[in-house]
């Protein structure tokens, strides 16, 4: 299984490109649209929303993620294994988060470079090869060197922003929901805890652990971000239960 995991969005051909190659090249391996609409060149929120979703893809899954305002640069590109899962994309800080977290890691630069390479296409020309390789069962290891650390890494703690605004106005931050939480705050509003939107009122703002297993400010029926003027970047004052 191929997951992509991308700031693409839906607009434009560029799934449909990468989708295609990936079609040529791994024939039958399925492909899941995980996330287009990570925040647009946002490295820093993508690492925590990818770090928070991989978990729930089986084993041996391979994560094509880019996020990469940097393509056509010396930046680095990586290929990773974390925890029985593979990931490859831009070494940006991107995969840091996962890797951090996880608690066994591999990491290898890649090396190849395909015949043809667009400057500014990195994920459909370089990165997704190397996919459609690990998702035919294949470890490219003729096109990658191994390496002792990512060149970019984030600091892997919660992050206490928002980090992505999804289309309904709920608000996920970078703050994991385990341990406890006694109380959160944003955009001058303290926000009471609900474990669904049904447990309030309609028109009623609350926060919640969502299904990512991240805190998230929602309004039942409604759009926390239009109520309250959320945005992504903006800060989240975060609580722990004593």
């Amino acid at each position: 299984m191929i997951a992509l995991f991308t700031d693409f969005g839906l607009r434009d051909p560029y799934v449909g490109q990468v989708k295609a190659r990936l079609a040529m090249l791994a024939p039958g391996v399925p492909v899941i649209d995980l996330l287009h609409e990570v925040p647009d060149f946002n490295a820093h929120a993508g690492a925590h929303l990818l770090a928070a979703l991989a978990p729930g893809f089986p084993r041996d899954s391979v994560f094509l993620a880019v996020v990469d305002p940097g393509v056509g640069t010396p930046r680095g590109t990586v290929l990773m294994q974390a925890d029985g899962h593979w990931f490859v994309g831009p070494d940006n800080g991107l995969l840091s988060v996962v890797a951090a977290r996880a608690a066994e890691t591999s990491l290898w630069r890649i090396v190849w470079r395909p015949d043809t390479l667009s400057a500014t296409f990195h994920g459909r020309d370089l990165f997704a090869p190397l996919a459609a390789a690990l998702g035919r069962g294949e470890f490219p290891g003729d096109r990658l060197d191994p390496v002792d650390a990512l060149g970019v890494e984030f600091d892997a703690g919660d992050l206490s922003r928002v980090i992505y605004v999804d289309h309904y106005g709920n608000a996920w931050t970078g703050v994991r929901g385990n341990p406890p939480i006694g109380a959160v705050r944003a955009a001058g509003t303290g926000f009471v805890h609900a474990d669904c939107f049904g447990a309030v009122g309609k028109g009623e703002g609350f926060w919640f652990v969502n299904s990512a297993g991240l805190v998230e400010l929602a309004v039942n029926r409604g759009s926390a971000a239009a109520t309250y003027g959320l945005k992504l970047g903006d800060r989240v004052e975060v609580e722990r239960a004593s």
